[in-house]
């Protein structure tokens, strides 16, 4: 099918939010300004088992649930189990027209060059574009790209955590269970540190909509290929999770502009 990259869609975000809130009876109030996408959930559900979060009355999307937590002194929106480059851009569009300035991902993935033991995070600076929805936001390329302002920005603030941080290449897939070893040399040949599904469309989303954006790979597993695999750490990684989207969201919001 041809795309018209430039094209504007017939179909807005803002005016199916503007239906569901006149459907459920919800408010016209904004979501936090920093918001986060936990697409294994793991974040949101670590947090509503200590009482640590409440739920957004003014996320009025269909599909998902908002969680609003406080840390490290920041209000942070989590959006949990959205899981693929679809349903990750689909909540993306959402929450930038519900007063989200900045969004973050922090998805388990697999290791494809071994930089340490798992696990681990990457700062992704580049996504390899194997998969669909990056090409209706735009044109062919071998990487979706995040800011380079956002990443020098952030980065010293990562680097200052105690988590082990790394930045570099991810490779995006639709297709878990289709990782073949001759996938995932050709993915390490093309400098991939780790496998993950979402974050070469949001970067491709975040470059067509200018949306501040930046996604992480929390790396757990070697896809399972020997008994152990998957551990994320303390709170199925929820606590350093948080620690990452706080360092990330102190580095690029401005003091004061984190609201509910």
């Amino acid at each position: 099918m041809p795309r018209h990259y430039g094209a504007p869609s017939v179909f807005q975000p803002a005016n199916l939010l503007r239906e569901a809130r006149r459907q459920r009876g919800l408010p016209d109030i904004p979501v936090p300004a920093v918001c986060a996408l936990d697409p294994d959930g793991d974040i949101v559900r670590a947090l509503r088992a200590a009482g640590r979060s409440r739920r957004c009355e003014g996320w009025s999307c269909y599909h998902t649930d908002m969680a609003v937590t406080e840390h490290n002194g920041i209000t942070i929106g989590i959006v949990g189990l959205a899981v693929g480059a679809p349903f990750a851009v689909l909540v993306a569009e959402q929450l930038f027209v519900s007063g989200c300035r900045l969004l973050i991902s922090v998805t388990s993935a697999g290791q494809i060059v071994p930089i340490g033991p798992t696990p681990y995070f990457v700062l992704i600076d580049r996504a390899l574009r194997d998969e669909g929805t990056s090409h209706h936001y735009l044109p062919p390329s071998t990487f979706s790209h995040a800011n380079p302002a956002l990443l020098d920005r952030a980065w010293p603030h990562l680097a200052a955590l105690p988590e082990r941080m790394h930045r570099g290449t991810a490779w995006t897939t639709d297709a878990p269970y289709r990782e073949t070893q001759y996938a995932i040399d050709a993915a390490r040949a093309h400098g991939a540190l780790a496998v993950e599904m979402e974050a070469a469309a949001l970067y491709a989303f975040a470059k067509a909509r200018q949306r501040d954006v930046l996604c992480f790979a929390h790396v757990t597993n070697r896809m399972a290929v020997a008994e152990g695999d998957f551990e994320k750490g303390e709170a199925d990684g929820a606590r350093a999770s948080l620690d990452v989207i706080a360092a990330t969201a102190r580095g690029l919001i401005q003091e004061g502009d984190t609201r509910c």
